[in-house]
C-alpha cells in the first residue's frame, strides 16, 4: 500500500519545467534578477562619477552609459567565446545581458524624449525657437541625425529583445532567427555613432553658445572600449576563415 501511494506521488509530481538547452527555467529567470541588480549598480555607479552636473541629464547619462556597457558585454561574449573555448559557459548570460540592454536604452530614450525633448519632435530633431528670428530654427544640425540613428538602434535592440527566446527561434527557424540577431553588430556601430556625437560634437564651442565646462570623462572608456570589440569580434572572424581554410 505504502508502494502505491509512493507511485502516485510520483505520477503527480509536476515536470521541471526546462529550456531548449535542457535548464531549469528558473535559471533563465535568476540570471534576469542578478542582471536588473548589475544594471541598477551600473546606474549607480555611472551617477556617483558626476556630482556635479544637473541631475535630469546626470540621470539619463548615466542609464545610457549603462545601456552601452551591458551592450558591449553582449556583442562581445561570442567572439570571446570563439577565441578563448573555455568561456564558452558565459555565453548562457547572453540573452539575459542583451534583453536588459534594451530595457536600459528604452529607458534612456524615454527620460531624453520627456526631459530634453519634451516629447517634441522638432526638438527631438534639433530645432529651437530663436527670439532674435522669431520663429523655430535648426540650431545643431548634427542633433537631430545623432537622435534618428539612436532611434534606429533602438528599435533594432528591441526587435532583438522580442525575439530572444527559444519559442522565437522555433517559430522563426534557426537560420532566419541567426541571421536577424546578427543585427546586434549593427546596434553596436549605431550605438558608437550616436555617442561620438554627445561626446566629441555636440558640446563644442558653437556660433550661439559656449563649450561645455567639464568633458565627460566616459569619452575615451567609450570610443576605445567600442573599438576594443570591433577588434575582438574581427579578431574571432580571422581565427574562423582560418579554421574553414585548413579543415578544406
Amino acid at each position: 500500500m505504502a508502494n502505491r501511494s509512493s507511485a502516485q506521488r510520483t505520477r503527480r509530481a509536476k515536470p521541471t519545467q526546462t529550456t531548449r538547452r535542457g535548464e531549469p527555467r528558473s535559471s533563465q529567470w535568476m540570471r534576469h534578477v542578478t542582471m536588473a541588480l548589475i544594471s541598477g549598480g551600473l546606474v549607480a555607479g555611472f551617477w556617483a562619477t558626476r556630482v556635479s552636473w544637473v541631475a535630469e541629464m546626470r540621470l539619463w547619462k548615466a542609464v545610457g552609459d549603462a545601456s552601452y556597457v551591458l551592450l558591449l558585454v553582449a556583442v562581445t561574449l561570442g567572439p570571446v567565446s570563439r577565441l578563448v573555448p573555455r568561456t564558452r559557459s558565459w555565453l548562457r548570460w547572453r540573452r539575459q545581458i542583451g534583453i536588459w540592454f534594451a530595457i536600459m536604452a528604452t529607458l534612456h530614450a524615454t527620460l531624453i524624449l520627456n526631459g530634453w525633448a519634451r516629447w517634441s519632435l522638432r526638438r527631438f530633431l534639433g530645432y529651437e525657437f530663436v527670439p532674435q528670428l522669431g520663429r523655430e530654427a535648426r540650431l545643431e544640425p548634427g542633433f537631430g541625425l545623432a537622435n534618428l540613428i539612436g532611434s534606429m538602434a533602438l528599435l533594432i535592440a528591441l526587435v532583438l529583445a522580442a525575439t530572444s527566446s527559444d519559442r522565437a527561434i522555433r517559430r522563426l527557424g534557426r537560420p532566419a532567427w541567426s541571421w536577424l540577431h546578427r543585427l546586434a553588430d549593427t546596434v553596436l556601430v549605431l550605438s558608437l555613432l550616436h555617442g561620438s556625437y554627445f561626446l566629441f560634437i555636440h558640446f563644442t564651442d558653437s556660433f550661439h553658445k559656449a563649450p561645455a565646462p567639464a568633458v565627460d570623462w566616459f569619452a575615451i572608456p567609450f570610443l576605445v572600449s567600442g573599438l576594443g570589440v570591433i577588434v575582438v569580434k574581427s579578431a574571432a572572424f580571422y581565427r574562423s576563415t582560418t579554421e574553414v581554410r585548413v579543415a578544406s
